[in-house]
């Protein structure tokens, strides 16, 4: 059953991504073209201080995923009951809290920023799209994190995929027609209702036992401050630097930033998607057997770290071809720097191979003891990003977070294996050198074949080209390096292709 989920959980996030990443270009090239760079941060800078309201999830979202895995794996529903209880109050309450930030954020931030838009368009857009936020928040967040727990992250992703695949059509639309901003948000906000109504229908048709009136058990989710210290920590270098930037430089500046963190971006949710579709085994088997918990969990770091390099690899070699086609036009500031690539791959790499650990760290429930590194990690991202850019400008942010990271993702390997897996951190970090050492010879590879794709197409046949030699290569060498753990791998699969086929024989 778990296979089976895994499997659902990476096809419906895959086939979703490709559909969201064809639309997701489309979108911001029309935001350019329709209202220029200016506008396109100006956006991009609402965005990410809205994303900072879903800090008031954050913690109860972490603490209810990891503390209901545990009833899940056991099929208890009385449990699982009383911690949706607990959740749900915590939602309720902490529901009217998000409409009042939305409002005062509408209120103030028109009068901070420096742009063409009104004022009153501005309060528009941030409370329309804060709207959008808090009512997802407050309705079907309980149910969207029992789903994670259960394995059927595919249904969350379904359900997802045609709500973005409609909203970005009538998007696409209103700005081909040339609609204001205000028109183009609206739209989000109603489309955001649908995307609730489909939940709620869902939920109460496949979950008919859901009792939201059992007693809570709050103490399951007592660790849930612990879990927000760890997220405040992430949304710090995931979305603080574009707020710096907004203060200390300028919106086109911003737009250059945002469009390369937007390319980046889509790759990372490639990364959580697939990560997505194994983490609820590994937590599922967690609580059953620590012996197959290891045996699963470092099949899943050798060809998972794999997997994040070699679609790194892949995002270097093409980014700068890309960006010259997608901005061409664009003449009021510069999108094509060679230096940006580096600092983006390299931030992109430490944050997505140190995942495994990460996922250790949430499975066990270790969220207080290492909450005081999260606050280290989101100090130095600020004072470092806040020094540097005075000096670097949109280099800087980008080398604080950077710095931020190196110490973090060291601490995370270290403290992963030596505390959750009792074993030698260097397990890991071999893993890490193999990869980056396969990372620096297939540069050097692009490099000499000189891909230089000079349209879409090219640069489409260039990815399909890429993934099918450099996947493969990646998952070869690394496999060289760890025989045992490649025969683990076949002997889960090997226990998947049999149970498929004694259904088959029970069938016939």
């Amino acid at each position: 059953m778990r296979v089976k989920r895994s499997f659902l959980n990476l096809t419906f996030g895959i086939v979703s991504q490709i559909l969201l990443i064809a639309l997701g270009i489309i979108i911001p090239r029309l935001f350019l073209v329709n209202f220029g760079s200016e506008v396109n941060g100006l956006m991009a800078s609402i965005a990410q201080i809205l994303i900072y309201l879903s800090l008031l999830e954050a913690g109860v979202g972490a603490a209810s995923l990891q503390a209901l895995y545990k009833p899940v794996a056991k099929d208890d529903k009385q449990s699982i009951n009383s911690i949706l209880a607990a959740t749900s109050s915590y939602y309720k309450k902490t529901g009217i809290y998000y409409f009042w930030t939305v409002l005062l954020i509408a209120i103030i931030y028109p009068f901070i920023i420096d742009s063409n838009l009104s004022k009153a368009t501005v309060f528009v857009v941030i409370l329309l799209a804060g709207m959008s936020g808090a009512i997802n928040y407050y309705f079907q967040g309980k149910y969207r994190i029992l789903l994670t727990a259960e394995g059927k992250t595919y249904v969350n992703t379904s359900i997802i995929t045609i709500i973005n695949i409609l909203n970005s059509i009538v998007k696409i639309v209103l700005l081909s027609l040339h609609f204001n901003i205000i028109a183009v948000q609206a739209s989000y906000f109603i489309i955001t209702i649908i995307q609730i109504v489909i939940f709620k229908i869902y939920i109460k048709k496949n979950y008919k036992w859901i009792d939201l009136n059992e007693k809570p058990n709050f103490e399951a989710i007592a660790q849930k401050n612990s879990a927000l210290i760890h997220q405040v920590s992430f949304l710090i270098f995931s979305s603080t630097d574009v707020i710096i930037l907004t203060i200390f430089t300028d919106l086109k500046v911003v737009s250059v930033y945002v469009m390369y963190n937007l390319l980046f971006n889509m790759i990372d949710n490639i990364i959580f998607t697939v990560n997505g579709s194994i983490t609820f085994a590994l937590g599922q088997t967690y609580h059953e057997s620590k012996s197959k918990f290891i045996k699963l969990y470092d099949v899943y770091e050798v060809y998972f770290m794999a997997f994040i390099f070699s679609l790194f690899t892949i995002a270097y070699i093409l980014i700068l071809p890309f960006m010259r086609l997608y901005t061409y036009g664009i003449n009021d500031i510069n999108y094509i720097d060679f230096w940006l690539p580096i600092l983006f791959i390299l931030l992109k790499l430490l944050t997505n191979a140190r995942t495994s650990g990460i996922n250790a760290i949430t499975i066990a429930g270790h969220f207080k003891e290492t909450q005081n590194r999260s606050i280290l990690e989101a100090t130095i991202n600020i004072i470092l990003s806040l020094i540097f850019v005075q000096f670097f400008g949109i280099y800087g942010v980008l080398m604080g977070t950077i710095g931020a990271l190196l110490y973090r993702s060291t601490d995370t390997i270290i403290y992963a294996n030596k505390k959750i897996l009792y074993r030698s951190p260097w397990i890991t970090i071999k893993r890490w050198l193999v990869n980056v050492g396969i990372f620096l010879m297939m540069l050097f590879v692009a490099d000499y074949f000189n891909i230089n794709p000079t349209s879409y197409i090219t640069i489409v046949v260039w990815s399909v080209i890429l993934i099918v030699i450099l996947l493969p290569v990646y998952f070869i060498i690394c496999s060289l390096f760890e025989k045992e753990i490649y025969l683990d791998l076949k002997e889960f699969l090997k226990g998947y292709l049999d149970k498929i086929k004694g259904r088959k024989k029970l069938k016939s």
